[in-house]
C-alpha cells in the first residue's frame, strides 16, 4: 500500500494531537505515511523528503509544528503539493498564536493551508476532501462522514428537547 498522505511534525511531542488527523485519514481508508521532522534539526532531511514526495505517490501533507512553525512553509516551499499546516499550542507557544502566524503568513506563491491550533482532526479531513476531488470512493466517505455530522445535531436536539426545565419553552 503506497501512501497519498504525509503527516509531518516537527517532533514526536507533537503526535497526540498529529493522531487525530491519521484517525481520521484511517477511517476514511486514505493510505497514510507518519515522520517527524525538523525544519531546524534536519533541514537536510526536510529538503531530500518533501523534493521526493510526489514520486513516492504523495498527494497532501500536514504538516503540525509549535512555537516558530516553519515546517509547513519550508515543505510548501519544496514541493508543488498542497500542504495543510496544524499549529501547535506546544510548551514554547505563545498560546499558539506563533505557530499560527509562523504558517499563517506564507509569502505569495508559497500558500499554506491552514487550520485551528491543534486542528489536526480538520487537517485530516480536508485532505480527504482534496483527495476526494478526483476519487469517487474516497468523495463517498466525505459524503457519509458530513451526513453523521447532521445526524449528530438532530439526535443532540432531540435529546434536548427531553430536558424538563419550569420556564423552558420547546
Amino acid at each position: 500500500m503506497q501512501p497519498k498522505v504525509s503527516i509531518i511534525m516537527g517532533s514526536t511531542s507533537d503526535l497526540p494531537i498529529m493522531e487525530e488527523a491519521a484517525k481520521i485519514l484511517n477511517d476514511f481508508k486514505i493510505p497514510f505515511e507518519i515522520n517527524a521532522l525538523s525544519a531546524h534539526r534536519t533541514p537536510d532531511k526536510v529538503m531530500e523528503f518533501a523534493s521526493g514526495a510526489y514520486e513516492r505517490g504523495i498527494r497532501v501533507f500536514i504538516a503540525g509544528a509549535g512555537g516558530a512553525a516553519h515546517l509547513p512553509g519550508v515543505i510548501a516551499a519544496l514541493t508543488p503539493l498542497p500542504v495543510i499546516g496544524v499549529p501547535i499550542n506546544s510548551s514554547i507557544s505563545l498560546d499558539g498564536w506563533d505557530s499560527i502566524l509562523s504558517i499563517l503568513q506564507m509569502p505569495a506563491g508559497i500558500p499554506v493551508a491552514t487550520v485551528a491550533v491543534d486542528g489536526a482532526r480538520n487537517a485530516g479531513i480536508l485532505a480527504a476532501q482534496i483527495l476526494g476531488a478526483g476519487d469517487k470512493d474516497v468523495m463517498n466517505k466525505v459524503r457519509e462522514f458530513k451526513g453523521s455530522l447532521k445526524d449528530k445535531i438532530l439526535k443532540a436536539n432531540q435529546d434536548l428537547s427531553e430536558i424538563k426545565f419550569e420556564y423552558k419553552t420547546n
